[in-house]
């Protein structure tokens, strides 16, 4: 018998790339069924990724068959597997976590600042309907994490919710495994990585076959337009006697941080020309979608590498091939610390290189954290169990308490602003929230920008 797989969020134009990657693993992975299930109004896109499945999975000559719901309760029985990758509010909302803070000053982005404390809020208390569904119909089933914020989604699934076959998958580390080794005139796989951290807030430490660490030299690439960074994040450049003190490589989101005010500057004019990173993540959809309904395409397009989750089917798939064949791969993944990272509890989650097996994720042991950066990780950890807790009960408090620790949101009554305008815009996703946002139209708050306005009239 081969496997069942459940895609949720399968209406993503992401999809065509997992498939891809099933597709080349077709050796080492016998799939039988691949289950897409998405929302009602999602229903349209679904219907073209199913399609352009089939045609993929025809022409490479396998018979895996492609079947897609609206109810995951239809899809989810006796799986094997189940990723996520939705986005709830689809990308509307993630147009308000962005200009909203923009509107006043202040960072927008998907899973850092404001932004992606939302977008956490939003995702979790869905992750545990997901969990209870799975709990009764297929409680055996590994989940693969790739919804955003990844690590804190994660924490959630495996500390508040019990799930701990569970991993949180992101792109960021494969794509510095793939592109750095061509810096020092190396191939893919003539280094070995070690990363510790968070999800989006990550370091790694690289060496040679000789056993030399070649990090330092690496590290001089880092603004390079070819040194690792997602396309998907502005390349502003870092301050090298920084990150030189430091002696390890920081993920290309440590721009938001390292490099707040010109990130923030560049944001804002993106913002004056309606051009934020989800106004074009939108517009990119739209051509993506357009080439999928062509009849005669039957392969990835390149043009799914603009979207920004580049060769996330190679951390998908691998992960589900290292587990589902017992292979010990090292991957970097984000499960449950267990002391890999010294700095953070053993029962956070930490985003980590691991042994990849059939008994799950084993973290590997980073070393010692330089007392910068044992501070930094510290601090975003408090934030992100904050945002956890205030996802699962409402609490008003917990949510303020993330926003006082997140070093993208200035302190003061303008971060209090945004925090409630984003309450009330996303208010249909936010129902453990409905008390305080109730409190808060009465007090008359909104956002002034034209954009939001639109679609919550929208009703998006």
């Amino acid at each position: 018998m081969g496997l069942k797989i459940v895609v949720i969020g399968g209406g993503s134009s992401y999809t065509p790339e997992l498939m891809n990657g099933f597709i080349r693993r077709s050796e080492e992975l016998l799939i039988d069924e691949i289950w897409l299930v998405d929302i009602p109004e999602g229903k349209e896109h679904l219907s073209v990724i199913r399609d352009l499945s089939r045609r993929m999975w025809e022409a490479a000559g396998l018979r895996t068959k492609i079947y897609t719901t609206l109810d995951r309760k239809e899809a989810l029985p006796d799986t094997d597997f189940v990723i996520t990758q939705f986005r709830v509010g689809r990308l509307y909302a993630r147009i308000k976590d962005e200009r909203i803070p923009l509107l006043h000053g202040m960072l927008g982005q998907e899973t850092n600042g404001a932004g992606g404390i939302f977008k956490a809020l939003r995702t979790i208390p869905v992750i545990s309907e997901i969990i209870r569904d799975m709990e009764r119909l297929c409680p055996e089933a590994w989940l693969m994490n790739f919804t955003n914020p990844s690590g804190m989604v994660t924490e959630a699934v495996i500390e508040k919710m019990g799930w701990k076959k569970c991993m949180g998958l992101c792109n960021v580390p494969t794509i510095a495994m793939m592109k750095e080794p061509a810096l020092l005139g190396k191939k893919e796989g003539e280094f070995t990585y070690r990363f510790g951290g968070l999800n989006h807030f990550h370091w790694h430490r690289v060496w040679d076959k000789q056993g030399r660490e070649v990090t330092d030299k690496i590290l001089e690439f880092i603004n390079d337009k070819d040194g690792g960074t997602p396309v998907n994040i502005y390349q502003q450049p870092m301050d090298m006697e920084l990150l030189r003190s430091m002696h390890m490589i920081p993920c290309g989101y440590h721009r938001y941080y390292f490099s707040a005010e010109e990130m923030l500057e560049h944001s804002l004019q993106d913002f004056t020309l309606h051009a934020t990173r989800a106004e074009q993540v939108l517009e990119t959809e739209e051509s993506l979608f357009d080439l999928y309904r062509n009849p005669s395409l039957h392969t990835m397009p390149p043009e799914l590498n603009r979207r920004g989750g580049a060769y996330y089917s190679d951390t998908a798939c691998e992960c589900i091939s290292a587990i589902h064949n017992d292979k010990g791969s090292i991957m970097v993944v984000n499960t449950e610390n267990k002391g890999a990272v010294n700095c953070l509890p053993g029962d956070c989650c930490a985003e980590v290189s691991c042994v990849i097996s059939a008994k799950g994720a084993s973290p590997i042991a980073y070393g010692e954290m330089p007392e910068a950066v044992r501070g930094l990780l510290q601090m975003m950890k408090a934030m992100e169990q904050c945002t956890i807790q205030a996802a699962l009960t409402g609490d008003y408090g917990s949510l303020l308490q993330a926003f006082a620790l997140n070093p993208l949101i200035p302190d003061g009554a303008e971060a209090r602003r945004v925090l409630d305008e984003l309450l009330v815009a996303h208010e249909q996703y936010l129902p453990q929230f409905t008390e305080i946002i109730a409190k808060r139209k009465k007090e008359g708050v909104f956002c002034e920008d034209s954009v939001v306005q639109n679609l919550v009239r929208a009703g998006h």
